[in-house]
Parts: C-alpha cells; structure tokens; sequence
C-alpha cells in the first residue's frame, strides 16, 4: 500500500568556491539541521537517512550525520554522479510512500576541488568506457579533453551541425541563469552578464564553448525531509508541498547506438523518466510552468527543453529566442540560477533543486517567485548513468 510523500522541511547552505568552504562534515551537518528546523521536527523523529556525494570516502555521510545526532538510524550513502542528490531524494520518496517508515531524510554535499572534474581511480577502466568510443569517433578533436567538456560540448555540437543552432543562443541561456541568480542569496554567483559577456569570455572549444557557458567547482550542502501523511498529521507538519510522481532511469540500447553524443549524454533518459512522471501524475510539460534543470553545461540545458517536452525537436532554440525559458514565457527555467550561477557540488544539486522547487511552491521564493503554481518539474542527470525527474505537486 502506498502512502502519499509530503516535504515536510528543506534546507541549504551558502554555496561556495572550492577553498572557500567549511568541511563536507559541516556543510552536511547545517544543511540537515536547516530542513529540520524548516519542518519543526526534532532528529531522533527521522527513521532512514540517504546520502548523496560522490567526492569521498565510504561512510562520509554518517559523518556529517553523527554532527546532528546519534540515534542508531540505518544511513544509506548514494553515488550516482552528478545525480547522487536527488537518487537520495528517490530513496527516502521510496522508502515513506512504500510505507517502509514514516520520516525520511535526504541530504547532500560536496567538498570539491579547483578545475574540470576527473577520475581520482587511475588503476582500473574508467565508467564511460562506452561514451568514450562514440565520442571519439564523432570528435576526435575532443580525444584529450576534459570529459565532461568532451561529452556535453560535443552534443551541443551535434545540436549545432543538426539544426543549425548558434554558440549564441548557448550563451543566451548563461545569460539568464545569470539574470535569475542575481535574486537568489545562496547563489555563488551574482553577477548579471549579458549574452556579449559570454561570447567575449575565455574560449575552451572554439566555435562550440567559452568558459561561462560551463558550470563552476563548487562547495555545499543541501537537504530534505520526506514524510508521511500520517506522520504529517501526527506531528503537525505542513503539508502543502507533495512528491506527485517520480523517475529514475538508466541508460537503454539507443543512448549508444547509433552513435550519437546528444544520446550519451542523458537526453534519452531525460525524455524516458520525464515521460514516465507526466503519465503517472496526469500531467503533460504544457502543465509545467516552474523548472529546475541540469544546465551543467549551458548546452545541456538547451538539449534538455527538447528532452522535457518543452518543444519539439529542434525548436530548442527558437524556444530561446522566444524567451519562453524565463519570466513572461512558457516556462521559467532554473531561477535559483541553476548550476551555471548557483554552482554544482555534485551530491547536493539535487537536493538543493527540491529546496528551490519547495520554496516556489510554497509561495516563499522572493524576488524569484512564479506566481499561480500547481505543479514544479525537477530534471537531474548523472553521467554513467542515471536521469532522475521528480513532479511536485501544491497541496
């Protein structure tokens, strides 16, 4: 029997350069304490934790933990690449709607290091063995490049030779993500910069990419507290923002063949999960007018309007153009600023999505706040693989 999941409290922390951080101990520790406070519950009424990080050792997550209490609890640690965050969230969803226990906790963090993410495993084959024979058969230009620069520049190349899309449109898209995280406190950058800024900056792939249109390294913590309707009611709990339906898929057959960058990197998971949540909750995108998604490239999240059902294939930058990704058009995308300006510390990004989402729904976003909401989409993908999508619904 299934019970229906409530967020009951979210909480995040300050996002911050590499170095600038406090410890992954201590940005998980406040992140926890922040949700239960936003939801009014003392620890020792949490019956399961899951951790996402994926920079770290085993067991990093009952250390942040024992920093809130030491109360015996089963503590799960999750690492699904840059979606480790919101397979967290997946769990503890899971484990309060199958009934399994009443109160759960999802949390994030991330204690990152400077410049492009790498393999600290050098001794054994690295987990996109198989992206890395489509790539370099595509690319070959792309052989010595950073991997995720590899993969997602080179599928909004293969957007670009497809339908003819401009590096300018990209660097529209980073170009909002700036306009909306100058509203968002948590946000590690703040500065607005226009389309021209983005063109002019330091070029990483001529012709496809400039640094800006990449999201930063970045230090942080996130987390939320998933609950029963019983247990809502038992505790007083607010209950306005509930989990309508949720996905997470891994790669199929087609994301290798044919050989195609823009199936590697997630844009067929993304349309499978997304496409399972609309069905589930009776929704369609056209419903979505609030979106959090995987802008970790700037060229992602172009893939990803199409992946969602924003618009159809090869209209992603028409949708653009039309400014139907931002206020006054069809659908706002990431104001928190998602991870181009907010930051990425991979196993928070999740969580730190649902926050945003929560604080939306509830009617408690500021500055950043999409008026006559029912429903807040969540897209978050992790290479390897595993595309989570989550529909919140306004109670």
């Amino acid at each position: 029997m299934s019970q229906k999941t409530y967020v009951a409290g979210v909480g995040m922390i300050q996002f911050a350069k590499p170095g600038q951080s406090a410890s992954y101990i201590e940005m998980g520790a406040e992140a926890i304490r922040l949700a239960l406070k936003d939801a009014g519950i003392d620890y020792k009424l949490v019956q399961q934790a899951y951790a996402g990080y994926v920079y770290g050792d085993s067991t990093s997550g009952q250390s942040a933990l024992y920093e809130v209490g030491l109360s015996g609890i089963p503590a799960i640690n999750v690492n699904n690449n840059c979606s480790s965050g919101s397979t967290a969230l997946y769990l503890a969803r899971q484990a309060v709607e199958s009934g399994a226990v009443d109160c759960a906790l999802a949390f994030g963090f991330e204690q990152m290091q400077p410049g492009p993410l790498k393999s600290h495993w050098l001794d054994r084959p690295t987990t996109f063995g198989k992206g890395h024979e489509v790539a370099d058969a595509i690319f070959p230009e792309g052989h010595e490049m950073p991997d995720a620069l590899k993969f997602f520049g080179g599928a909004g190349k293969e957007h670009m030779q497809k339908y003819g899309t401009r590096m300018e449109t990209f660097a529209a898209i980073r170009a909002k993500a700036s306009r909306h995280a100058a509203n968002n406190p948590l946000s590690v950058f703040r500065k607005v910069v226009t389309t021209e800024d983005v063109m002019n900056d330091q070029v990483i792939w001529p012709g496809v990419m400039t640094r800006l249109m990449a999201c930063p390294p970045t230090c942080g913590g996130a987390a939320a507290i998933i609950v029963s309707e019983r247990f809502a009611r038992q505790h007083g709990l607010r209950t306005d923002v509930c989990i309508l339906a949720q996905s997470l898929v891994t790669d199929t057959v087609e994301a290798f063949a044919p050989p195609s960058l823009i199936s590697i990197v997630g844009v067929g998971m993304t349309r499978q999960a997304a496409w399972q949540v609309y069905e589930k909750a009776g929704v369609g995108p056209e419903d979505i007018r609030v979106c959090e998604l995987h802008d970790c490239f700037a060229h992602n999240e172009l893939l990803t309007y199409e992946g969602l059902g924003f618009c159809p294939e090869g209209y992603a930058e028409r949708f653009v153009m039309d400014g139907d990704n931002t206020y006054g058009g069809q659908v706002v995308v990431n104001p928190s600023g998602g991870l181009l300006s907010k930051g990425h510390p991979l196993g928070a990004t999740g969580l730190a999505q649902c926050f945003e989402l929560t604080n939306q729904l509830r009617g408690t976003a500021g500055a950043r706040q999409v008026d006559f909401l029912k429903h807040a989409l969540q897209h978050n993908l992790g290479l390897g693989g595993a595309g989570v999508v989550t529909l919140y619904g306004r109670n």
